[in-house]
């Protein structure tokens, strides 16, 4: 882990560029990385873990979408996730930077953050001359992934610790969450819904509109038949609720959907500015809770 930032920094250096590592943005692996993060010495993924009835996944860069889809629409059982032990993520904090952050699914869907905060409590009790913060997104998926720019954001500023970790958390205040899902089969698995409703769901064609709480709960906004109608809620809703969308980044994730993700991209820049927009593919743990077909929106 350490390793690499040794080697980019050496790189660089050698090549008559810099790159400042006081800084380190630990996210855990519900969180999707950009091209440019994977590459960026700041960035470092935890992968959680995920179990489809006995087969263990681990979901890293070996995480096999479409063979992962296949299992879980295979089984009866709905998939079962484990967040990353407090000793993973003190050995991601353990890397030299100055000023180490991390970014976790939301506390209310996993037990990520907390495993993330007695982890930074670790390694604070063998460097109590490093900086450590945990965020706890109330979000998910594409919504780490903000968060986490948001912070590489503040610290290339130069702002203090402090004022970066206040920045951020009133970042996280001010973002919402939106998604759509094809299936409700993992609600259904996971007890989450009956089997009736589901089967009623399903026969009618009926799909939910849903967002993330400010508390990082989640709540249905709407209901509506079919996929693309549901889409289109999603984005009336997301519109009618933006502010200030000139200054933030849209975000779009999907689970094995990439036209859906960019009929959504369309439809909202039609209707807003925005200073930019990044759509990735959905990783393990976020594919497990879009299903397959789900596509997620943060603004």
């Amino acid at each position: 882990m350490c390793y690499d930032d040794v080697v980019l920094k050496t790189t660089l250096l050698f090549s008559g560029g810099f790159v400042s590592m006081s800084y380190k943005v630990v996210i855990d692996s519900c969180g999707e990385l950009t091209g440019n993060m994977k590459k960026d010495g700041h960035f470092e993924s935890v992968p959680l873990t995920i179990n489809v009835d006995d087969f263990v996944i681990i979901d890293d860069e070996t995480f096999d979408q479409a063979d992962f889809l296949a299992r879980v629409a295979a089984s009866p059982e709905c998939p079962k996730s484990a967040c990353p032990s407090p000793e993973a993520y003190k050995n991601a904090f353990d890397c030299g930077a100055e000023h180490v952050y991390a970014v976790t699914l939301s506390a209310e869907l996993s037990g990520s953050y907390n495993s993330a905060v007695l982890g930074k409590n670790l390694f604070l009790e063998e460097h109590p001359d490093k900086k450590a913060y945990v965020f706890n997104s109330c979000s998910a998926s594409i919504g780490e992934t903000l968060i986490g720019l948001k912070i590489q954001e503040c610290e290339e500023a130069g702002m203090p610790f402090e004022e970066v970790v206040k920045t951020v958390e009133a970042y996280i205040a001010r973002k919402k969450t939106y998604f759509v899902l094809e299936t409700l089969e993992t609600l259904r698995k996971n007890g989450r819904l009956s089997t009736m409703k589901a089967f009623l769901a399903t026969a009618l064609k009926i799909k939910p509109v849903m967002h993330g709480t400010q508390e990082g709960t989640i709540e249905q906004l709407a209901q509506v038949r079919g996929i693309n109608k549901a889409l289109v809620k999603m984005v009336e809703i997301l519109v009618q609720q933006a502010e200030h969308t000139e200054e933030r980044i849209l975000a779009i994730s999907h689970c094995n959907c990439p036209e859906r993700a960019q009929m959504v991209k369309d439809a909202i820049l039609e209707k807003i500015k925005v200073k930019d927009t990044i759509v990735l593919d959905t990783r393990g743990i976020s594919s497990m809770y879009a299903s397959d077909g789900g596509v997620i929106v943060v603004l």
